[in-house]
């Protein structure tokens, strides 16, 4: 059986050569190519089609002001030299979406019965959303880097004082400065991480 396999140049750009990026040069990412970002990572799956993550695209000196008080002192430059920062968030509520997204049955009672499932899947779930912009962004040529440094209780009172999102992770994206990229870390072998049973 043969698969339809992307080519090593895709997959390069993808994988093998991509990096956490930790400075960007001063290059501007457009509104377009955000919309064409969340246009891409949008089709990937989630439990129950839930989609629970939500995106705050940071551009501007203000936005950014906003949230620099809530980081560790270490990820401050990342975030001024990004040419956009994400707020990866959950929505608590997303479940309320079910009946329009998951028209299979009417799933939406699962979760209002079960605060510790919708919890549960809104965490998971947003969290692989945010590994499919990561993904995206490459896709598109852009360079990203993952930060769970900062203070998420600040993100919140800063960005969703209503309580309904919850921050879950910050990606910056842009276009890489060589002096920001560090060498690959080793990566455990297949035997020390995984099984075929």
């Amino acid at each position: 059986m043969s698969f339809n396999v992307l080519n090593d140049a895709a997959l390069n750009q993808l994988f093998r050569d991509a990096r956490t990026v930790h400075a960007f040069k001063d290059t501007p990412v457009s509104d377009a190519v955000i919309h064409q970002l969340y246009d891409l990572l949008k089709w990937c799956p989630t439990a129950f089609n839930a989609q629970p993550a939500r995106y705050v695209f940071l551009k501007t000196a203000e936005a950014k002001a906003k949230l620099i008080p809530a980081l560790m002192p270490g990820n401050v430059p990342q975030v001024q030299s990004a040419a956009v920062t994400v707020i990866v968030a959950q929505d608590t509520r997303f479940h309320e979406h079910l009946p329009t997204q998951f028209p299979g049955y009417d799933a939406k009672p699962l979760f209002d019965a079960n605060p510790a499932m919708t919890e549960a899947t809104a965490a998971r779930n947003s969290s692989m959303q945010g590994a499919y912009l990561i993904l995206a962004a490459r896709a598109l040529g852009l360079d990203s880097g993952a930060m769970s440094g900062f203070n998420p209780q600040a993100v919140n009172e800063a960005f969703f004082a209503d309580g309904r999102f919850k921050a879950n992770f910050l990606i910056n994206l842009g276009v890489a400065d060589p002096a920001g990229v560090h060498p690959r870390g080793p990566r455990l072998a297949f035997d020390e991480a995984a099984q075929i049973l």
